[in-house]
């Protein structure tokens, strides 16, 4: 986990298909601990074609029943099938032009958003509004709580504690 926050966690991430991979694992941490998901991180890139939403959305019940016997990853079916849907619709926003990254930097005009770095809420009303929004567009497991934890996570929302060494760097 030290090395996770040292060096990924709260980075602003602005590709596209790392914003979405995230999201997805963030979904599969619902109910579990991050630690868990974090551990089967590249179990679940191998499940699920390097997170190619392409690939992803091509997938078939065939491939959720290949998934669901998978022991390195989480064999939620819920979780598996929200996560095909979710790179259909990803997928589908690209072949509108809207780009994925585009759209999760979009609530916050392309700023990072800094919290007190003395509080460490759960959701924010930014996270309720994405969350609404994700929604909307189909996605599953994207409650406010997990929402914050993703915006945390790709550096949308610089929530690192106000002595954290990463917060000025971040």
């Amino acid at each position: 986990m030290g090395d996770y926050h040292d060096r990924e966690w709260g980075v602003p991430q602005r590709d596209s298909r790392a914003l979405w991979e995230m999201l997805m694992l963030e979904g599969f941490q619902a109910g579990l601990a991050w630690i868990i998901v974090l551990r089967k991180r590249e179990a679940f890139r191998q499940a699920f074609a390097g997170f190619d939403p392409v690939k992803v959305a091509a997938f078939t019940e065939s491939d959720v029943l290949r998934l669901m016997q998978n022991e390195g990853i989480i064999r939620a079916r819920a979780k598996i099938e929200a996560t095909i849907a979710g790179a259909r619709i990803y997928c589908a926003m690209a072949e509108r032009g809207e780009d994925f990254g585009d759209f999760c930097w979009s609530f916050t005009d392309g700023k990072v958003v800094s919290g007190d770095g003395m509080s460490f809420p759960t959701q924010s009303a930014l996270s309720v509004h994405i969350s609404k929004e994700l929604k909307r567009r189909g996605f599953k497991f994207v409650g406010p709580v997990i929402v914050y934890a993703w915006l945390q996570a790709v550096g949308i929302i610089n929530d690192h504690a106000a002595d954290c060494f990463r917060r000025r760097q971040v």
